[in-house]
């Protein structure tokens, strides 16, 4: 009678360490910050802070699903926005990303450096959705 009671105890107990420890592996909470080019040089100030995760995941959602080539890619200009992940956990060590972002001549797309040499250009949609979060402004609007 015992050991039928110990056996689905001890596999809850096991399944909910593997919860918790994916959870604090690959799912660390995150906020982004979003920095605006300020002028025509290549300086930025904080603009932006999202801390929301349902949003910081579709961030990750959107950028996780375009086609990211490597390659590297010149801009005549510096990039329009930056943003990176910012960790909310001080003992959680990562190195954080830079994610530099191009708002394409016609308002309607971004295009995206990651880091160095991981370039992807957005399609219109997904584009304008990124840019709402990242801004809380429409793509397009001055």
């Amino acid at each position: 009678m015992l050991r039928t009671f110990l056996k689905p105890l001890a596999y809850i107990c096991i399944i909910f360490m593997i919860t918790a420890c994916s959870n604090e592996m690959g799912h660390e909470k995150q906020d982004i910050v979003v920095k605006k080019q300020v002028g025509d040089e290549n300086k930025y100030e904080t603009f932006n802070k999202i801390t929301d995760t349902k949003r910081v995941e579709e961030v990750r959602k959107i950028l996780n699903d375009a086609h990211w080539k490597n390659a590297q890619v010149d801009f005549i200009r510096p990039a329009d926005y930056q943003f990176i992940y910012e960790f909310k956990n001080p003992d959680f060590d990562a190195k954080a990303v830079l994610h530099r972002v191009w708002i394409s001549p016609k308002k309607d797309e971004l295009q995206i450096i990651r880091g160095d040499f991981d370039y992807t250009q957005l399609p219109k949609a997904e584009s304008a959705r990124l840019f709402e979060i990242l801004t809380g402004e429409r793509l397009g609007e001055d």
